[in-house]
Order: C-alpha cells, then sequence, then structure tokens
C-alpha cells in the first residue's frame, strides 16, 4: 500500500512496478497522455534503413527536418527551431527571456513554474474556473496581467483540464500582452488530438505577432517520447537566433531527426489517430453522461478531467482500483486547485477504454 502523499507521472512505471509488484509491461498508462496507435507505421517500416546515418554528424541546422516540420505546421521553416524535447526548448525560452514575474494560466503543467523558478521569478497562477468548465476568461485575465507581469504561460489545449482557447481568442490575448510588453509562451502538445486544429492552433499568429512562441513535441501524438524530438515556432528572428546561440550543437540525433521527416509525413497515421480519439472521447463521454457520482468537463485532447461526487471516494481510491487492474490513472490531486476528488484519464483503444470504465464505474456506484 502506498501513502496518499506518494503520486506517480504518466512515466513512472518502474516505481509502479516497484510499490505493487506489477510488471511495467503489463501497465496500460492512461496517465502518460501518449497516442494509442503506437508509432508510424512508416516509421516502423523505414527508419532501420536508415542506421547508417548514426556514422555521420546532423545537419547543425537541420533544414530538412524543419522543411518537413514547417510543411506539417503551415508556417516558413526559418520560424522553426528544433530541440531535445519541448522540455529543452521551455528551459531555453525561460533562461533568455529570464521573466521576473510569469502569470501562469492553470491548473496545468509544472514545468513551467520550474522553469520560471529557477531562473528566481516569481510565479503567480490565474485560476481557470470549475464553474466555468475550465474554459479562460479573457476579461478576468486582462485584469491580472499587470504592468509587472512579463510572461504570460498558457497550455492550449490545457493539462489536465482539457479546455481550449480559440484562435480568436488568443488573438485578443496577444492584442493585450502585446500593449502591456507581456511574452507569452503557448504549450500545443495537444492540439493535434483536437476535433478542429485549426481552429485552436496559435501557429498562424506567428506571422503577425512577434510577443508569442508555441512549443510542440513528437512524444504525445506521434508516440514518441523516447526520441526526444520538440520543436517551436516563432516570428520572432531576433528570439530564434538568441536560442540557437544558446542552444548546443546537435542536441537531436541523426535517427530522431530522421524519424521526424518521416512521421510528420505519415498522414494515414495522423488521420487514424484524429479518428480514433474523436470517436472515443464522444463515445466516453456518452457513457460517462448516465453516471450519476461523476461530473465530466467537456474534453478537446486525448484525455478528460473527471469530478468525483460520490462523498466517501476519493481520487486515490480509483488509482488503487484501477492499476491493481493493470491500468494507470492520474490523481490530479496535486495539480494547482485542484485536491482528491479529481482524476485524469486519455482515451486509449475501445476495449481498453471499457476496461477502465468498467473498475471506474463499478467503484462509483
Amino acid at each position: 500500500m502506498i501513502k496518499h502523499s506518494d503520486h506517480f507521472h504518466g512515466s513512472d512505471l518502474e516505481t509502479i512496478e516497484k510499490v505493487y509488484g506489477i510488471k511495467k509491461e503489463d501497465i496500460v498508462s492512461f496517465s502518460a497522455n501518449v497516442n494509442p496507435l503506437g508509432i508510424s507505421p512508416k516509421l516502423k517500416e523505414t527508419l532501420a534503413e536508415r542506421i547508417d546515418a548514426i556514422m555521420s554528424y546532423p545537419d547543425r541546422e537541420y533544414t530538412s527536418l524543419r522543411k518537413k516540420i514547417a510543411e506539417y505546421v503551415h508556417t516558413d521553416f526559418e520560424n522553426i527551431i528544433v530541440g531535445n524535447g519541448s522540455t529543452e526548448l521551455i528551459s531555453l525560452f525561460i533562461q533568455l527571456k529570464h521573466p521576473k514575474k510569469a502569470l501562469i494560466v492553470g491548473p496545468t503543467y509544472s514545468e513551467y513554474e520550474r522553469e520560471v523558478a529557477l531562473g528566481g521569478g516569481i510565479i503567480r497562477y490565474f485560476r481557470l474556473e470549475e464553474e466555468n468548465n475550465f474554459v479562460l476568461d479573457i476579461r478576468a485575465l486582462e485584469s491580472e496581467l499587470t504592468s509587472d507581469v512579463d510572461l504570460l504561460a498558457i497550455c492550449n489545449p490545457n493539462n489536465p483540464t482539457s479546455s481550449a482557447i480559440t484562435r480568436s481568442d488568443m488573438r485578443k490575448i496577444l492584442d493585450i500582452c502585446k500593449q502591456k510588453g507581456i511574452f507569452v509562451m503557448v504549450d500545443e502538445t495537444y492540439v493535434e488530438f483536437t476535433e478542429n486544429v485549426a481552429e485552436i492552433t496559435s501557429v498562424p499568429l506567428t506571422e503577425s505577432y512577434n510577443n508569442i512562441i508555441i512549443l510542440r513535441g513528437i512524444s504525445k501524438f506521434f508516440a514518441s517520447p523516447g526520441l526526444r524530438l520538440g520543436y517551436a515556432i516563432c516570428g520572432n528572428a531576433d528570439l530564434l537566433k538568441e536560442i540557437n546561440q544558446r542552444k548546443n550543437p546537435w542536441t537531436i540525433n541523426s535517427l530522431a531527426a530522421i524519424a521526424g521527416e518521416i512521421m510528420f509525413m505519415d498522414e494515414d497515421y495522423i488521420k487514424c489517430t484524429r479518428d480514433l480519439i474523436a470517436t472515443e472521447r464522444d463515445r466516453i463521454c456518452n457513457i460517462l453522461n448516465s453516471c450519476k457520482n461523476v461530473h465530466y468537463y467537456p474534453p478537446t485532447a486525448n484525455f478528460i478531467l473527471i469530478k468525483i461526487l460520490k462523498e466517501e471516494v476519493t481520487s486515490m481510491d480509483l488509482f488503487e482500483a484501477a492499476i491493481r487492474k493493470g491500468l494507470m490513472i492520474r490523481d490530479c490531486s496535486t495539480f494547482p486547485f485542484l485536491n482528491n476528488k479529481f482524476i485524469r484519464f486519455c482515451f486509449m483503444k475501445p476495449e481498453q477504454n471499457d476496461a477502465l470504465l468498467e473498475v471506474l464505474l463499478e467503484k462509483l456506484r
């Protein structure tokens, strides 16, 4: 039995293995938010044929990779910078901007707070309100964007709430921040899972705003966290130049660079992923509609945040019930503004989703 204060990230399978005596290979992680289809079939077919690439240094500019990414996100390749996962780029960006006071829209991913704090900056959270389904209130946000704030960090769609900001609303936010001299960092890790990417992604805004940087990676949508490939889109040439000067050369190995070029062009895989997530998102919401002891917040990404309404059941109770069946969900009690009544799980394959729902709904009857 673990202590109530212990919590697990989606990548903590080794710890789970030790605590519960379950082989990590037998755990289905609904906590990691990774594409259930696994890696791109084209990548599986062709990467091994390119193994000789490790005998040479990668192109220092990663030009071919950046062009493929640019084609994928519909922008100029000069606006693309690549790094060793989006985490490296978040770190480099915050080190360069060195914000004295950052406003973070939360509850959200803890890495933003960590990086700002490491640089000696002050962190303040703008709270997404539960009664508004964790949807951002722009007017309320504007009142918190005071003259001493120099960085606004937004995850869009947001983790763990699965709420999203439309591009038209992001434009309003950028206009407000532009007037106040505030830079905006937007993490779009989950945007590719949304029903209509074009309505949510802020990539087109980088062509007309120089106070925004967008971060993405391949860990979630392309199910390749081990490759450690991240990228950023930014129309601020001076900022990109500074990041490139600060960044170590060859932070992406040759095979990861080649893999990126392959997977971004696998259109069948991309379509199959979006179709699966859209179908399961709707189906699971319909099932949850009939359960009186839970409340869910309308999801836009590949995961859903749920509030437990049954008084005697906690997030840890559900975590333990699931993990003992080899199913790992996220206890959300460690996120800012959430407590031990919130869980999050991602959408996997239909049979896996059914197995999880059976365990959770049994506990919540």
